[in-house]
């Protein structure tokens, strides 16, 4: 069950990415059909994981083709990736003493969420944070962290000017702690795990 106070969070980190993005302008590359975001596997909270899984019931309540079609491609990238998955490939469990191994791992895998025949995720309103804020400037430990495609040859100074600044981290992880302890699941997994829950096994 996604927490009521996910709605208010979304809408905050969105605002924020809108306003870093009327900042970028042109600087900003991402535009549908642009899937170079879409590849490669990355770590989701459990909060992501209720928003994803609420996203797909409301899918297959006005799309059952285009979400079982979700369904199938989530069940078979777990497939593909359960042998080799850094932690508990039953529950989806990502294992943070296994970091290292997370960086090699499922790198050219396509989202399952990702129609490969658009290019548009089947899921793009319940997206997690992830995808809501890439593209443009972020903090990160090593520094602002942006995406390949977008800000070639902007200076430092000028990426500096577009950072996305949400003010809903904290609220980020109450609200994470309360699908926590909704789901019963504590830590990271990745979307194909999200979409396939253990009773589809």
């Amino acid at each position: 069950m996604v927490p009521a106070s996910d709605t208010r969070l979304v809408q905050i980190v969105d605002a924020a990415v809108a306003e870093a993005a009327r900042r970028a302008g042109a600087w900003v590359k991402c535009a549908p059909g642009c899937t170079q975001c879409c590849i490669g596997v990355f770590s989701i909270s459990q909060l992501d994981t209720a928003r994803l899984r609420a996203g797909l019931e409301r899918l297959a309540e006005s799309d059952r083709g285009r979400a079982d079609a979700v369904r199938e491609r989530a069940q078979d990238s777990r497939a593909r990736l359960a042998a080799k998955f850094p932690g508990d490939a039953r529950s989806g469990i990502l294992d943070p003493a296994r970091a290292e191994e997370f960086e090699d791992f499922g790198n050219e895998e396509s989202c399952p969420a990702l129609d490969p025949q658009t290019g548009l995720c089947d899921l793009y309103a319940a997206r997690p944070m992830t995808c809501r804020v890439f593209g443009l400037p972020l903090r990160t430990e090593d520094g602002l962290g942006v995406c390949e495609l977008c800000f070639q040859g902007a200076s430092a100074e000028e990426l500096k000017t577009c950072v996305v600044d949400p003010e809903g981290d904290e609220m980020e992880a109450v609200t994470n702690a309360e699908a926590e302890r909704s789901s019963g699941l504590h830590g990271e997994t990745i979307v194909a795990w999200a979409l396939v829950t253990p009773c589809l096994d």
